[in-house]
């Protein structure tokens, strides 16, 4: 299924099935799986890991050199999951002695011109909005959405489920479950529209609401924040990973802004 005009090493290991269209570029150590397709002038270079069903659209540039002046030719990889969706443009470069990779998750939507750094590690069912701009070492967890021309600092962190609104500069970790919003970038409410889409119950909701109030609206710094939220709130696994997630974090997380009216769009 490789078209005669494409370029493709014939070293590189392609599964059968998978379709490299005219004037693609497949470099010698890739690797592309089955029910792949490989777009018209798409780069596929050196250390590409793709799953099954994965693609990827004219012009995009896989695993390319990191712009990293550090990098001195270490061998590395970026590995896109399954059925990950790699639209025109986009730019994804391939890691350094960081972390040896970068990672794209399954199910994964990235739109036209963004841009994923180096040793960027992003979860499953994300979606990157047109020309979201990923430095290095950027970590997302699973179900986090980001709308169009958002730019991430790098090392930044974004928890599970969370949106962050477009054309937002993220320069502080985002906790999981909320959106966020403005200039500078702050909590605006819980992301209820995307949590019910996924199956989240109304009293789930209201207890991540009753947390991030503990958090944001009450005027508390984080530790004591905390404190109460695991004195006074009932134990659960998305407690745990909130309060895990704060704690964590190395470059602190975004403030709250409770005289701002929140919307429930997504």
């Amino acid at each position: 299924m490789k078209h005669p005009l494409a370029n493709v090493h014939p070293e590189a290991q392609i599964a059968d099935s998978a379709i490299i269209e005219p004037f693609a570029t497949i470099q010698k150590d890739v690797v592309i799986g089955e029910g792949c397709w490989i777009g018209p002038n798409a780069v596929i270079w050196d250390g590409a890991r793709l799953g099954k069903n994965v693609r990827v659209f004219p012009g995009a540039s896989i695993s390319s050199v990191p712009q990293d002046l550090k990098f001195a030719g270490e061998i590395t990889e970026t590995i896109i999951g399954d059925n990950s969706q790699i639209r025109e443009y986009v730019t994804i470069s391939r890691g350094t002695v960081d972390k040896y990779k970068t990672a794209v998750g399954a199910n994964c939507l990235v739109m036209a011109y963004a841009h994923i750094g180096h040793d960027c590690i992003v979860g499953n069912n994300c979606i990157l909005g047109n020309t979201v701009q990923l430095a290095g070492h950027v970590t997302i967890d699973d179900y986090a959405i980001f709308g169009g021309a958002c730019a991430v600092q790098q090392f930044s962190k974004i928890g599970a489920h969370a949106y962050i609104g477009g054309g937002s500069l993220v320069r502080k970790d985002v906790p999981p479950f909320i959106k966020a919003a403005r200039e500078p970038l702050a909590y605006a409410g819980i992301n209820t529209v995307g949590l019910r889409r996924r199956g989240f119950t109304s009293e789930k909701i209201n207890e991540l609401q009753e947390i991030y109030r503990y958090v944001f609206l009450k005027s508390l710094n984080n530790s004591r924040a905390l404190d109460l939220v695991e004195r006074e709130l009932p134990s659960s696994t998305e407690r745990e990973y909130i309060v895990s997630f704060i704690r964590s974090s190395e470059r602190g997380i975004i403030k709250g802004f409770s005289a701002a009216t929140t919307t429930d769009e997504e």
